[in-house]
């Protein structure tokens, strides 16, 4: 049986989202059907949304839902319905990665999550006038009234969490904090970069708060951002607009460069920059995506001194351990979310975009009407 529901389709690259019915199957043995009560708007969305990266349009994004289950397939065992849910990426949960908690790694994360638009046997679950179009987008596409995600997908909280104000957390959040977390690991003392004040970034800011690193220095080049990370728990900030970054940490480090650089803006001069920053045996980690392609050059000498980068998808979070203490530590007012969130009306997605886009909002967040 069919489920109808209003999503926002992108109908071609840059024609921005559309409010449309459209169906959705009835859940797999391995699907949920969730009533979406909110969800967050990221960069990756945007980015597919305008053609940067190839996803078959028609389509419907979205990947940091939050709702109720109202259905469950045979073989569903982690939740019920009625339970309440938040969203995040998928995963085969059979490969080598899978097995090690690096579900992030998934062998099939690209085309399951990212690019394919449909489950891995290529069918979609959502289709308008009989006609597939693009859909599963991170196991979700949670731009609609009511999603289809897989098991693997959903993390069950309790039902008094406020639902409107985790969504982020399935995407932005638990990849700011796993970049700290997860990968640098920062020693006492110790100098963190982040590029970009946006809601990784700042999420990074929160979560390297709550380590024993010495200072926390972040770049952008928006004020109001600026003072924000300093409320979230930055030591310093950069302001590019007037000030050279590069020259700046080599005098904050007194030339010594910073130990761990998290890069989220995915722009290229500011990649680049942030990697020549690192100190010997530094590690630079890149969340922010560019297009496909993309290159950086890097001093092959400069990287002799222990110098590392690398790549980072989703915290590398293990999402059924890690979102539930997020969650817990939102609750207790260590991670307060809240204060980067703008919630809009699901009618005014194109006004989100917008403000998002504009930089006006960091995070913003749709609800939808019960």
């Amino acid at each position: 049986m069919t489920t109808t529901t209003a999503a926002a389709v992108v109908e071609t690259a840059g024609s921005g989202f559309a409010l449309t019915e459209v169906e959705l199957a009835e859940p797999r043995a391995d699907e949920v059907l969730v009533r979406m009560v909110a969800a967050g708007i990221c960069h990756t969305d945007l980015t597919i949304a305008s053609g940067g990266l190839p996803f078959p349009l028609p389509g419907v994004l979205g990947h940091e839902g939050a709702g109720v289950i109202e259905a469950v397939g045979a073989a569903v065992t982690r939740v019920q319905p009625g339970d309440h849910v938040l969203l995040s990426y998928t995963s085969c949960g059979r490969c080598e990665n899978c097995h090690e908690g690096h579900p992030a790694y998934c062998e099939t994360w690209v085309p399951a999550n990212l690019i394919g638009g449909a489950r891995l046997d290529g069918t979609s679950p959502i289709s308008r006038d009989g006609q597939n179009i693009g859909g599963h987008f991170f196991g979700q596409s949670s731009f609609a009234r009511h999603a289809i995600a897989d098991e693997r997908s959903v993390v069950r909280v309790d039902a008094d969490a406020p639902l409107e104000d985790l969504a982020p957390l399935g995407c932005g959040v638990v990849t700011g904090v796993g970049a700290v977390w997860n990968v640098l690991e920062p020693r006492p003392g110790s100098t963190l970069l982040i590029t970009g004040a946006g809601a990784v970034g700042l999420s990074a800011v929160m979560a390297a708060a709550m380590t024993p690193v010495g200072r926390i220095i972040v770049v952008d080049r928006v004020a109001s951002r600026l003072a924000l990370a300093r409320e979230l728990g930055a030591t310093h900030t950069i302001d590019t607009s007037d000030t050279d970054f590069q020259s700046e940490i080599s005098r904050l480090t007194h030339d010594r460069g910073a130990d761990g650089v998290i890069e989220t803006t995915g722009n290229v001069d500011v990649l680049g920059a942030a990697i020549s920053s690192l100190a010997a045996r530094g590690t630079a980690v890149i969340v922010g995506a560019p297009a496909f392609g993309t290159q950086v050059p890097i001093d092959v000498n400069f990287m002799l001194s222990g110098r590392r980068v690398t790549g980072l998808t989703l915290g590398d979070a293990e999402t059924q351990t890690l979102v539930p203490e997020l969650v817990s530590l939102v609750a207790r007012g260590r991670l307060p979310v809240r204060k980067l969130i703008r919630h809009y009306k699901f009618e005014e997605i194109a006004q989100a975009v917008s403000d998002v886009t504009s930089g006006d909002t960091i995070k913003p967040v749709l609800r939808f009407a019960s």
